[in-house]
């Protein structure tokens, strides 16, 4: 991250201003009249994944005022889909995820959540927007306002869909499933991005490649013989057959994995027994699987289920009561388009300033489920990129030993929304410009 901000530092003070579009200052213009107020709405109201009514509902309100759209509710649960036609083209899908994380916030903010809600895993939690998704769908209003203005510059068909439950990675295959490329046009590109605590706000970047590492979710469940803590040799203690699981699951990221493909294993929770002095009968461990390829992720997933009936063969473990792993949900690496992420890296440059576009480099393993639309199977051509959101000013104060950028699905988790939804709404509008203006060879 240290070299992202250090580039976009240098190419700041390098490069000389660009003019903005001629309807930039529209979209700046809308954020001050009606897009920050909308913002407002969605910080203090986020809601949980596949629970989003009223954020749908709002989406779906705003997505109806504007001239031509045809919105469709309740698509893959809670998602929304808007099509907004005009004349023959090519098909451009735009997406934003709406979905809030089950954390308090602690942003300090005065429109901080106070919301709670039940989940569909039927825990009631605080809730809060700590991964920006008030900012996509703001930005998406604020793109699909600015295109319906400029009709006279595109032909084609925009399809815009408010997706559910990216957090649990899975509302874009939801919305597959009810039929989103059968009931609505499909899409010739795919696009979407996500605001990015650890990048300037103003800024934008994108990979020409690999975007984002898979996901998977994996549920083991290590069944013990319960006893007396004082007398172990009367049961078989769970407890310990689980954390020697925990460090074999390493084994496969030290020993197994080709050692230049990227991979983690991180076990994020590990819950068993209720007193000190009582062997439970049950450990139950929630693990998360990253890779940048499908050979590697296939092999880490093998290779949990093998570790995982491995300990329970060591341990001497009956055939009933054996530890099991289940993968509860997961996406694919999200790859964008090499070819159309040129294209578009350049429309950026050229729309925001060569300073503003920032050279893509993966600092972490992060996922998501963008990756269910832009499937080669699909022949959809996907284009996924990043848009500051933290004004430089703190981020060089960090950098300097001042306080930390907080991180995405921190309580601390906090972007400048002004920059952030201008910047998105402008990135978008223009990289749709380009795909469906006179250009692009309509």
């Amino acid at each position: 991250m240290r070299k992202l901000i250090a580039t976009a530092a240098c190419l700041f003070a390098a490069t000389p201003a660009l003019a903005e579009p001629d309807w930039a200052g529209a979209v700046r213009a809308d954020y001050k009249a009606s897009l920050g107020q909308m913002w407002d709405w969605f910080h203090r109201n986020p809601e949980l994944s596949f629970k989003e009514v009223r954020t749908a509902e709002r989406m779906a309100t705003e997505l109806r005022a504007v001239p031509g759209m045809q919105v469709s509710t309740g698509i893959g649960g809670t998602g929304v889909v808007g099509v907004l036609r005009n004349g023959a083209g090519p098909t451009v899908l735009v997406r934003a995820d709406m979905d809030g994380l089950p954390v308090e916030e602690k942003s300090g903010l005065p429109n901080a959540s106070k919301a709670r809600q039940v989940g569909v895993d039927g825990v009631e939690a605080p809730v809060m927007h700590a991964c920006g998704h008030d900012t996509h769908i703001t930005a998406m209003v604020g793109t699909a306002r600015r295109l319906a203005a400029l009709k006279d510059r595109w032909k084609g068909t925009i399809v815009f869909i408010v997706q559910p439950a990216e957090e649990r990675v899975g509302g874009a295959k939801a919305m597959l499933a009810d039929g989103l490329y059968s009931r609505f046009p499909k899409p010739d590109y795919a696009l979407a991005f996500h605001v990015a605590a650890g990048l300037p706000a103003g800024m934008v970047s994108a990979s020409e490649g690999i975007q984002y590492s898979s996901s998977d979710s994996v549920d083991i469940a290590v069944p013990g013989i319960g006893a007396h803590g004082a007398s172990p040799q009367a049961g078989k203690d769970p407890v310990y057959m689980a954390s020697q699981l925990v460090i074999a699951l390493q084994g496969l990221i030290s020993r197994e994995r080709q050692p230049l493909a990227p991979g983690v294993i991180t076990v994020g929770s590990f819950h068993a027994g209720l007193k000190h002095n009582i062997i439970s009968d049950m450990a139950k461990l929630q693990v998360t699987v990253r890779a940048n390829d499908e050979g590697t992720r296939k092999q880490l997933l093998d290779g949990i289920q093998r570790v995982t009936t491995g300990i329970g063969t060591l341990n001497g473990m009956p055939a009933d009561k054996m530890p099991t792993a289940t993968v509860i949900e997961g996406t694919p690496t999200t790859i964008n388009d090499a070819p159309l992420a040129r294209r578009l890296n350049a429309v950026m440059a050229t729309t925001l300033g060569a300073k503003n576009v920032v050279p893509f480099e993966q600092t972490g393993m992060g996922a998501e489920d963008f990756a269910y639309l832009v499937q080669p199977d699909s022949r959809v051509k996907g284009y996924y990129f990043a848009v500051g959101g933290t004004p430089m000013a703190d981020i060089a104060a960090a950098r300097n030993g001042g306080p930390p950028v907080p991180s995405h699905h921190s309580p601390l988790f906090k972007v400048a929304p002004e920059p952030s939804i201008v910047t998105g709404t402008i990135a978008m509008t223009a990289a749709v410009l380009d795909l469906l203006g006179p250009q692009s060879g309509n």
